[in-house]
């Protein structure tokens, strides 16, 4: 079971693909908006994440700790 668990704020999500071109094994745009492929993370793949929340221009992805 993750660790962690991805969120996406869709209200801020504007659809611009940087999450899913950064990594796509974790990130999809459906309906014009990110989503996770993937919502629970381990410890092993957060820096992984990091790179993709830090890609997002309008900061709508956040990892918490479950």
């Amino acid at each position: 079971m993750g660790e962690y668990k991805i969120l996406i704020d869709k209200e801020k999500c504007i659809g611009c693909g940087a999450c899913s071109a950064i990594l796509p094994d974790f990130f999809e745009i459906e309906g014009g908006k990110a989503r996770t492929k993937k919502s629970e993370i381990k410890e092993n793949e957060k820096q992984k994440i990091k790179d993709a929340v830090s890609g997002c221009p309008v900061n709508a992805i956040k990892v918490i700790k479950k």
